[in-house]
């Protein structure tokens, strides 16, 4: 039987200005200079998180704790289907219920408002949060207000979870996190305007579409693929590389290929056949064709591309972290990670449900059939090895000065 979870393209077509919204606000809320807090998608660091675990901190935490049969669940919005289908699955096989809640709509203002009560050792109410790889990962990692998790606890996690989730330096060998949703920063181009193949991020310096190139205004998009174009690592990149790439960045500036340094307004203007090639999110080049029939292309360039990570866990002072590390195992089981992304569709951290969501759409038939087979042959869902290995994280601030640095390097390419 065809999932219940499963969203009709009309609904798609309800759903994506909510989504679009979201990814906006995230934007929104990071690196201009009036921003309050610096809450981008997916920040990596140069190295080590600077918190350190006790080699007993796992033992300790978890010694004594156990089942309570509920727990308090938080999350963005539009991430799971409304009527919660796999929280229905994981109350009827655990016997645990679950409280849901759409609460997180920035990450800076999230940590604003949660840092108190943890600073205090109270609860913050939930016992599971999702939250993004970004300087306030790091502040909640750093401050010591997550919980360290029990490995031996998420068996489906091991068994299924694509292997390179683990090698992140926001928290190598997920040691506080585990993924729950990805999205993938990279090229999208209208083949209709374009007829060679696009592959390599030089092709946004390509003479050939002068005045047709789209680029983000976000500093941290904008800064990753002007490194990246360089042959720099954005995780190891000092003011010195930032400046090389902010000199690559003018060049294209200066040379009149830059149409515009978009927001989320750039979906729009690649509509509109304002720009032909431009940076882009993964969601919204799969939601724009699902929704409008377009038939934009999204493709990861050879020198690299940006990946951003909203990972689950669990605050130190959570009341039911057993029922938590549970619920979060479970939705590692291959089926229950398929159905979360068919609804999703952003990157899908378990390779294996690929094949799982072709069984559900064999099963299907007409619309809902040819939807899901979209879904399941989507590379903005489920990457290859190889287009992982070529996915950078953003650049991570170690203090609010090389914050401001970057920001005075790269700002005057967009405002100039």
């Amino acid at each position: 039987m065809f999932p219940t979870n499963q969203p009709n393209p009309a609904l798609l077509r309800g759903m994506t200005k909510s989504r679009l919204g979201r990814r906006d606000a995230l934007r929104l809320g990071g690196l201009s200079a009036m921003g309050a807090f610096l809450a981008a998608c997916g920040v990596e660091g140069k190295g080590k998180p600077q918190a350190s675990v006790a080699p007993d901190a796992v033992a300790k935490f978890w010694a004594g704790k156990t089942q309570s049969g509920s727990l308090n669940f938080a999350n963005w919005p539009l991430y799971m289907d409304p009527k919660k289908p796999e929280l229905k699955k994981f109350t009827t096989k655990t016997g645990i219920k679950v409280t849901y809640d759409e609460v997180i709509q920035e990450m800076g203002p999230w940590f604003a408002k949660v840092q108190p009560q943890l600073s205090a050792g109270q609860s913050i109410g939930y016992d599971l949060m999702v939250i993004t790889n970004s300087v306030q990962f790091g502040q909640f990692r750093d401050s010591g207000f997550l919980a360290p998790l029990d490995h031996s606890k998420l068996p489906n996690y091991a068994a299924n979870a694509a292997a390179s989730y683990a090698t992140s330096t926001y928290d190598p060998g997920n040691t506080f996190s585990i993924p729950y949703a990805s999205g993938i920063t990279g090229i999208a181009y209208d083949p209709s305007k374009i007829k060679e193949p696009i592959t390599k991020l030089a092709d946004l310096w390509n003479p050939a579409y002068k005045g047709k190139v789209g680029m983000f205004k976000d500093l941290q998009e904008l800064g990753n693929f002007g490194l990246m174009a360089a042959g720099l690592d954005p995780a190891k990149s000092d003011e010195a590389a930032w400046k090389k790439a902010a000199a690559k960045l003018q060049e294209q500036k200066d040379a009149g290929l830059v149409r515009n340094y978009y927001d989320q307004s750039y979906v729009d203007a690649l509509g509109k056949g304002e720009v032909w090639i431009t940076q882009a999110w993964s969601g919204d080049i799969f939601q724009k064709n699902v929704s409008d029939g377009t038939n934009f292309k999204f493709v990861i360039p050879e020198e690299g591309g940006t990946i951003w990570t909203d990972n689950m866990a669990i605050p130190a002072t959570a009341e039911n972290p057993v029922d938590a590390i549970m619920l979060m195992d479970f939705l590692y089981e291959l089926d229950n990670a398929t159905t979360l992304a068919e609804y999703i569709n952003y990157v899908c951290p378990v390779p294996g449900a690929q094949a799982q969501m072709k069984k559900h759409a064999a099963a299907a038939s007409g619309e809902d059939k040819e939807f899901l087979l979209s879904v399941a042959d989507s590379p903005l869902v489920f990457p290859g090895e190889s287009e992982y290995k070529r996915l950078h994280y953003y650049v991570n601030f170690n203090t609010a000065e090389e914050k401001n640095d970057f920001e005075r390097v790269f700002q005057p390419i967009v405002l100039g």
